[in-house]
């Protein structure tokens, strides 16, 4: 194989269509907009989702739901992610520097998925019911703030 011998393959490359060049492109006159309407003019165009002025879908069906913008402040660490760090005295600032939950978090949540094997002492981090017993079953303890 040589540079001077490099082509792309069949039917990779075709010609751009050439509208509004006359009778005989197949594409003359109105160039394959039709006759008179919004689209056939230039910048003749709506917005996406107008439906030609009747109420649009988005706007007929109901709102849903609602998604607070503090969730992208709240993470979740299990009780198997807890097993698997070296330290004993563990914060949100260790959780961050391991990686476990993202740097903007500033609420961890325990969740008892797993189990510990080991004592721990939790700080700022607020646990589930059946964690919080398997933290202290395991001889470990949650401190507060």
């Amino acid at each position: 194989m040589e540079l001077n011998n490099i082509k792309p393959a069949d039917g990779a490359k075709h010609a751009k269509r050439r509208v509004g060049r006359g009778i005989g492109s197949g594409l003359g006159k109105t160039a394959g907009r039709g006759h008179k309407g919004q689209k056939s003019r230039a910048g003749g165009y709506h917005k996406v989702g107008f439906e030609g002025g009747q109420m649009p879908l988005q706007r007929r069906l109901p709102k849903r739901g609602f998604k607070s913008a503090q969730l992208q402040f709240n993470a979740e660490v299990t009780l198997d992610q807890i097993d698997a760090i070296e330290a004993t005295d563990i914060d949100v600032l260790t959780l961050k520097q391991l990686g476990l939950v993202p740097q903007l978090t500033k609420r961890v949540k325990l969740i008892k998925s797993g189990e510990l094997k080991r004592a721990v002492t939790l700080k700022d981090v607020v646990p589930t019911a059946g964690a919080k017993a398997a933290v202290e079953a395991a001889g470990g303890k949650i401190a507060a703030a």
